[in-house]
């Protein structure tokens, strides 16, 4: 036997409000859960990006000058050979800059970033590069400027103590779902300035 139903008004017709309703709230609801997973995976890459410039600047500090015209900006002895001996001005407005796109950087800018064994991200390089812990960091990624830091003598045997800075650019967060749908894919890493006094600029021969 079959039941008789008496006609429905359309407009309170509830059959299938439910299903619509989660048709409609679903990608929202997934879309909130793919920003909540990329911005964690945005920080990690933050963070990455900061752990190596440290590791970089670190090992940049005790390494050959990086830029190319290095010996030109800071000579060992001064003008003057009656003043070897005294301090160094302290004038940050002598510099020398390295990058961005390798401009006026040496060769040795190559080591600090690819390691010794000069490839990215290898396991086991027993002096690791900057991306060998970050591999988005590219030579023509980084900029490097030294400075006068009022350190040191005029004729110091291993060369002035000056301040340096390491920061990156041009380098861009990875966001494989939201860089697709909302175009968030080319919003740059900051540049993460990393400033320390260096040492004595020169790299270990066996290393």
């Amino acid at each position: 036997m079959v039941a008789h139903r008496p006609p429905v008004n359309f407009w309170k017709d509830q059959n299938g409000v439910t299903l619509t309703e989660g048709l409609i709230t679903l990608p929202l609801v997934l879309l909130v859960f793919a920003a909540f997973v990329e911005f964690g995976y945005a920080m990690s890459q933050w963070n990455q990006t900061v752990k190596a410039l440290q590791f970089g600047a670190r090992l940049a500090a005790v390494s050959d000058p990086l830029t190319s015209d290095f010996t030109e900006v800071f000579p060992t002895d001064a003008d003057n050979p009656l003043n070897n001996g005294d301090a160094t001005p302290n004038d940050a407005g002598i510099s020398s800059t390295c990058g961005p796109n390798l401009a006026n950087c040496s060769g040795a800018l190559t080591r600090i970033v690819m390691g010794s064994d000069g490839i990215c991200g290898v396991v086991g390089d027993p002096n690791p590069g900057i991306c060998d812990l970050n591999w988005r960091i590219q030579p023509a990624n980084l900029v490097v400027t030294y400075q006068r830091s009022g350190l040191g003598y005029w004729g110091r045997p291993n060369g002035p103590v000056l301040t340096m800075r390491l920061e990156v650019r041009d380098v861009t967060f990875d966001l494989p779902l939201l860089g697709a749908l909302l175009g968030l894919d080319q919003i740059e890493v900051p540049a993460h300035a990393v400033t320390l006094t260096t040492e004595d600029l020169e790299t270990c021969s066996s290393c």
